[in-house]
Protein backbone atom coordinates (compact mmCIF):
# COMPACT_ATOMS: atom_id res chain seq x y z
CA UNK A 1 0.00 0.00 0.00
CA UNK A 2 1.21 3.13 -0.79
CA UNK A 3 0.08 6.59 0.72
CA UNK A 4 0.93 10.13 0.57
CA UNK A 5 -0.02 11.80 3.01
CA UNK A 6 -0.47 15.95 3.39
CA UNK A 7 2.35 16.94 5.56
CA UNK A 8 0.33 18.98 7.80
CA UNK A 9 -1.38 16.45 8.73
CA UNK A 10 1.46 13.28 9.08
CA UNK A 11 1.87 13.94 12.61
CA UNK A 12 -1.71 13.34 13.60
CA UNK A 13 -2.21 10.80 16.38
CA UNK A 14 -5.36 9.30 14.79
CA UNK A 15 -3.63 9.03 11.32
CA UNK A 16 -0.34 7.29 12.77
CA UNK A 17 -2.17 4.87 14.98
CA UNK A 18 -4.53 4.09 11.99
CA UNK A 19 -1.20 3.47 9.79
CA UNK A 20 0.62 1.49 12.64
CA UNK A 21 -2.63 -1.03 12.54
CA UNK A 22 -2.54 -0.96 8.60
CA UNK A 23 0.95 -2.13 8.87
CA UNK A 24 -0.16 -5.81 11.11
CA UNK A 25 -2.58 -6.30 8.71
CA UNK A 26 -0.94 -5.78 5.09
CA UNK A 27 2.42 -7.16 4.20
CA UNK A 28 3.97 -3.61 3.18
CA UNK A 29 2.45 -0.11 3.88
CA UNK A 30 5.09 3.12 2.48
CA UNK A 31 3.77 6.33 3.48
CA UNK A 32 5.37 9.85 1.45
CA UNK A 33 4.43 13.05 3.26
CA UNK A 34 4.43 16.19 1.24
CA UNK A 35 6.33 19.44 2.25
CA UNK A 36 5.89 21.89 -0.54
CA UNK A 37 3.57 22.23 -3.65
CA UNK A 38 4.31 19.70 -6.24
CA UNK A 39 5.38 16.90 -4.17
CA UNK A 40 1.81 15.04 -4.95
CA UNK A 41 2.81 15.07 -8.21
CA UNK A 42 6.32 13.87 -7.73
CA UNK A 43 5.28 11.16 -5.64
CA UNK A 44 2.67 10.29 -7.96
CA UNK A 45 5.24 9.93 -11.11
CA UNK A 46 7.57 7.91 -8.32
CA UNK A 47 4.84 5.08 -7.49
CA UNK A 48 4.06 4.71 -11.27
CA UNK A 49 7.77 4.16 -11.75
CA UNK A 50 8.19 1.67 -9.45
CA UNK A 51 4.65 0.10 -10.58
CA UNK A 52 2.74 0.78 -7.41
CA UNK A 53 -0.94 0.15 -8.97
CA UNK A 54 -2.95 1.24 -5.77
CA UNK A 55 -2.18 5.02 -4.18
CA UNK A 56 -3.80 6.41 -1.29
CA UNK A 57 -4.13 9.97 -0.67
CA UNK A 58 -4.49 11.30 2.64
CA UNK A 59 -6.07 14.62 2.94
CA UNK A 60 -8.69 17.01 2.37
CA UNK A 61 -10.32 18.41 -0.89
CA UNK A 62 -7.34 20.33 -2.00
CA UNK A 63 -4.95 17.07 -1.94
CA UNK A 64 -7.39 14.81 -3.67
CA UNK A 65 -7.25 18.21 -6.14
CA UNK A 66 -3.34 17.70 -6.75
CA UNK A 67 -3.35 13.72 -6.71
CA UNK A 68 -6.44 14.29 -9.38
CA UNK A 69 -4.50 16.87 -11.58
CA UNK A 70 -1.50 15.06 -11.27
CA UNK A 71 -2.62 11.33 -12.43
CA UNK A 72 -4.70 13.40 -15.31
CA UNK A 73 -1.46 14.51 -16.65
CA UNK A 74 -0.44 10.67 -17.38
CA UNK A 75 -1.91 8.30 -20.20
CA UNK A 76 -4.49 7.03 -18.93
CA UNK A 77 -3.38 3.35 -18.70
CA UNK A 78 -0.74 4.15 -16.19
CA UNK A 79 -2.84 6.26 -13.47
CA UNK A 80 -2.85 3.87 -10.49
CA UNK A 81 -6.00 3.50 -8.95
CA UNK A 82 -6.81 5.90 -5.94
CA UNK A 83 -8.45 5.63 -2.69
CA UNK A 84 -9.02 8.42 -0.32
CA UNK A 85 -7.89 9.15 3.48
CA UNK A 86 -10.69 12.21 4.18
CA UNK A 87 -8.12 14.27 6.55
CA UNK A 88 -9.18 17.82 5.40
CA UNK A 89 -11.76 20.38 7.09
CA UNK A 90 -14.58 19.53 4.88
CA UNK A 91 -13.49 16.25 3.26
CA UNK A 92 -16.93 17.18 0.80
CA UNK A 93 -15.94 15.13 -2.01
CA UNK A 94 -15.21 12.04 0.19
CA UNK A 95 -18.08 12.40 2.58
CA UNK A 96 -20.36 12.69 -0.31
CA UNK A 97 -18.98 9.64 -1.84
CA UNK A 98 -19.62 8.14 1.76
CA UNK A 99 -16.13 7.19 2.33
CA UNK A 100 -15.17 6.59 6.03
CA UNK A 101 -13.64 9.57 7.58
CA UNK A 102 -12.94 7.57 10.49
CA UNK A 103 -8.73 6.67 9.48
CA UNK A 104 -9.02 3.24 10.58
CA UNK A 105 -11.82 2.25 8.46
CA UNK A 106 -10.95 4.63 5.19
CA UNK A 107 -7.73 3.06 4.92
CA UNK A 108 -9.23 -0.56 5.29
CA UNK A 109 -11.54 0.24 2.42
CA UNK A 110 -8.20 1.77 -0.03
CA UNK A 111 -6.84 -1.81 0.93
CA UNK A 112 -9.92 -4.30 -0.50
CA UNK A 113 -12.53 -1.94 -1.77
CA UNK A 114 -13.65 -2.51 -5.52
CA UNK A 115 -12.77 0.34 -7.86
CA UNK A 116 -14.91 2.01 -10.13
CA UNK A 117 -14.27 4.53 -13.31
CA UNK A 118 -15.35 7.76 -12.44
CA UNK A 119 -15.36 11.01 -13.96
CA UNK A 120 -13.03 14.36 -13.23
CA UNK A 121 -13.56 17.81 -14.72
CA UNK A 122 -11.01 20.47 -16.31
CA UNK A 123 -11.06 24.33 -16.16
CA UNK A 124 -8.79 25.27 -18.85
CA UNK A 125 -5.89 22.90 -18.00
CA UNK A 126 -6.50 22.43 -14.71
CA UNK A 127 -8.08 19.65 -13.32
CA UNK A 128 -10.47 18.93 -10.28
CA UNK A 129 -12.59 16.32 -8.59
CA UNK A 130 -15.64 18.06 -6.67
CA UNK A 131 -16.41 21.47 -8.05
CA UNK A 132 -15.52 24.79 -9.16
CA UNK A 133 -17.38 27.76 -7.88
CA UNK A 134 -16.55 31.07 -10.05
CA UNK A 135 -17.44 34.82 -9.39
CA UNK A 136 -18.43 36.15 -5.75
CA UNK A 137 -18.84 32.67 -4.37
CA UNK A 138 -15.03 31.96 -4.49
CA UNK A 139 -14.34 35.14 -2.78
CA UNK A 140 -16.63 34.86 0.31
CA UNK A 141 -15.95 32.56 3.11
CA UNK A 142 -19.57 31.75 4.75
CA UNK A 143 -20.62 32.93 8.06
CA UNK A 144 -23.87 31.66 7.71
CA UNK A 145 -26.39 32.94 11.03
CA UNK A 146 -27.81 30.12 12.55
CA UNK A 147 -31.27 30.71 11.63
CA UNK A 148 -30.77 30.51 8.09
CA UNK A 149 -28.98 27.20 8.56
CA UNK A 150 -32.00 25.86 10.16
CA UNK A 151 -34.56 27.10 7.90
CA UNK A 152 -32.77 26.03 4.46
CA UNK A 153 -30.24 23.04 5.67
CA UNK A 154 -27.61 22.61 2.40
CA UNK A 155 -29.07 25.60 0.46
CA UNK A 156 -27.71 28.49 3.46
CA UNK A 157 -24.49 28.43 2.24
CA UNK A 158 -25.07 29.45 -1.38
CA UNK A 159 -27.56 31.53 0.10
CA UNK A 160 -25.35 33.45 2.46
CA UNK A 161 -23.35 34.49 -0.57
CA UNK A 162 -25.96 35.78 -2.46
CA UNK A 163 -27.34 37.83 0.28
CA UNK A 164 -23.95 39.30 1.10
CA UNK A 165 -24.16 40.16 -2.71
CA UNK A 166 -27.43 41.52 -2.78
CA UNK A 167 -25.03 44.90 -3.44
CA UNK A 168 -22.16 43.44 -5.36
CA UNK A 169 -21.73 44.52 -8.97
CA UNK A 170 -22.25 40.97 -10.77
CA UNK A 171 -20.02 39.64 -13.17
CA UNK A 172 -21.33 39.82 -16.97
CA UNK A 173 -19.55 37.83 -19.48
CA UNK A 174 -21.54 34.92 -22.18
CA UNK A 175 -21.75 31.42 -22.03
CA UNK A 176 -21.85 29.15 -24.14
CA UNK A 177 -22.65 25.10 -24.00
CA UNK A 178 -23.93 22.21 -26.87
CA UNK A 179 -27.52 23.56 -26.23
CA UNK A 180 -26.98 26.81 -26.29
CA UNK A 181 -25.86 30.10 -25.85
CA UNK A 182 -26.36 33.40 -23.90
CA UNK A 183 -25.31 36.40 -22.43
CA UNK A 184 -24.30 35.76 -18.65
CA UNK A 185 -25.08 38.07 -15.68
CA UNK A 186 -24.62 36.21 -12.21
CA UNK A 187 -23.00 36.38 -8.83
CA UNK A 188 -22.37 33.27 -8.18
CA UNK A 189 -21.74 30.23 -10.17
CA UNK A 190 -20.86 26.13 -9.07
CA UNK A 191 -19.67 23.97 -12.01
CA UNK A 192 -20.15 20.62 -9.91
CA UNK A 193 -18.96 17.22 -10.42
CA UNK A 194 -19.65 16.26 -7.43
CA UNK A 195 -22.72 17.23 -5.26
CA UNK A 196 -21.69 19.70 -2.04
CA UNK A 197 -18.75 21.81 -1.20
CA UNK A 198 -18.72 24.72 1.99
CA UNK A 199 -18.31 21.87 4.51
CA UNK A 200 -21.24 20.43 3.70
CA UNK A 201 -23.66 21.92 1.33
CA UNK A 202 -25.15 20.50 -0.63
CA UNK A 203 -25.29 22.92 -3.96
CA UNK A 204 -25.78 19.68 -6.59
CA UNK A 205 -28.01 17.28 -5.16
CA UNK A 206 -28.57 15.47 -8.98
CA UNK A 207 -24.77 15.22 -9.50
CA UNK A 208 -23.29 11.64 -10.08
CA UNK A 209 -19.42 11.00 -10.70
CA UNK A 210 -19.72 8.51 -13.43
CA UNK A 211 -22.42 9.77 -15.67
CA UNK A 212 -20.02 12.47 -18.18
CA UNK A 213 -22.13 15.43 -17.29
CA UNK A 214 -20.88 18.80 -15.11
CA UNK A 215 -23.71 20.19 -12.98
CA UNK A 216 -23.57 24.05 -13.64
CA UNK A 217 -25.85 26.36 -11.08
CA UNK A 218 -26.15 30.14 -11.81
CA UNK A 219 -27.38 32.79 -9.18
CA UNK A 220 -28.42 36.15 -10.78
CA UNK A 221 -28.15 39.17 -8.86
CA UNK A 222 -31.88 39.27 -7.29
CA UNK A 223 -33.71 41.99 -5.16
CA UNK A 224 -34.29 41.77 -1.60
CA UNK A 225 -38.37 41.46 -2.20
CA UNK A 226 -37.74 38.58 -4.36
CA UNK A 227 -35.94 36.15 -1.24
CA UNK A 228 -38.92 34.09 -1.02
CA UNK A 229 -38.71 33.14 -5.13
CA UNK A 230 -35.26 32.75 -4.29
CA UNK A 231 -35.68 30.37 -1.74
CA UNK A 232 -37.84 28.29 -3.62
CA UNK A 233 -35.50 28.36 -6.53
CA UNK A 234 -32.93 26.93 -4.42
CA UNK A 235 -35.37 23.71 -3.06
CA UNK A 236 -36.35 22.82 -7.01
CA UNK A 237 -33.72 23.90 -8.93
CA UNK A 238 -34.26 24.18 -12.66
CA UNK A 239 -32.67 25.32 -16.14
CA UNK A 240 -36.12 27.41 -16.04
CA UNK A 241 -35.35 29.60 -13.05
CA UNK A 242 -35.43 33.31 -12.67
CA UNK A 243 -32.51 33.58 -10.24
CA UNK A 244 -31.46 29.98 -10.49
CA UNK A 245 -30.25 28.32 -12.81
CA UNK A 246 -29.65 24.40 -12.92
CA UNK A 247 -29.09 22.29 -15.73
CA UNK A 248 -26.18 19.42 -17.22
CA UNK A 249 -23.68 19.62 -19.89
CA UNK A 250 -20.62 17.72 -20.64
CA UNK A 251 -18.77 21.40 -21.05
CA UNK A 252 -19.73 25.08 -20.92
CA UNK A 253 -17.56 28.37 -21.76
CA UNK A 254 -17.72 31.39 -20.53
CA UNK A 255 -16.45 34.64 -21.62
CA UNK A 256 -15.67 38.07 -19.77
CA UNK A 257 -13.90 41.38 -20.24
CA UNK A 258 -12.70 40.96 -17.18
CA UNK A 259 -11.30 38.19 -14.93
CA UNK A 260 -13.35 35.63 -12.83
CA UNK A 261 -12.16 34.36 -9.72
CA UNK A 262 -12.40 30.86 -9.81
CA UNK A 263 -12.21 27.94 -6.65
CA UNK A 264 -11.29 24.40 -7.95
CA UNK A 265 -11.80 22.33 -4.64
CA UNK A 266 -10.70 25.19 -2.89
CA UNK A 267 -7.45 26.24 -4.99
CA UNK A 268 -7.97 29.62 -6.41
CA UNK A 269 -7.72 29.83 -9.78
CA UNK A 270 -8.11 33.31 -12.24
CA UNK A 271 -9.02 33.49 -15.66
CA UNK A 272 -11.30 35.76 -17.92
CA UNK A 273 -12.09 32.99 -20.25
CA UNK A 274 -12.26 29.18 -18.93
CA UNK A 275 -13.69 26.38 -20.58
CA UNK A 276 -15.00 23.68 -18.41
CA UNK A 277 -15.56 20.41 -19.61
CA UNK A 278 -15.68 16.67 -17.86
CA UNK A 279 -13.37 13.77 -18.79
CA UNK A 280 -15.32 10.88 -18.42
CA UNK A 281 -13.99 7.65 -16.42
CA UNK A 282 -10.96 9.15 -15.85
CA UNK A 283 -10.02 7.74 -12.71
CA UNK A 284 -10.10 4.68 -11.30
CA UNK A 285 -11.54 5.34 -8.12
CA UNK A 286 -11.86 3.08 -4.70
CA UNK A 287 -15.56 3.52 -3.29
CA UNK A 288 -17.81 2.14 -1.02
CA UNK A 289 -20.72 -0.20 -2.38
CA UNK A 290 -23.33 1.95 -1.11
CA UNK A 291 -21.75 5.32 -2.43
CA UNK A 292 -24.88 7.23 -3.84
CA UNK A 293 -23.10 9.44 -6.14
CA UNK A 294 -22.54 6.25 -8.84
CA UNK A 295 -25.15 6.15 -10.99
Amino acid sequence: MHIILNGKKAGYETVRSAISTLREEVDRVDVRATYEFGDVERFVNEAVRDGETRIVIGGGDGSVNEVVDAMAKLPREQRPELAILPLGTANDFATACQIPLNSLEALRLAVSGNCTAVDIAKANERHFANMATGGFGAQVTAETPVELKNFLGGGAYTLTGVLKAINFVPYQGKMKTPDFESELTGVVAAICNGRQAGGGQVLAPNAYINDGLLDVVIVSQFPLSDLPQVIEEIRNPSANGRYIKYFQTPWVESESDEIIPLNLDGEPYRNKNIRFEIVPAAIDLVLPASCPCLK
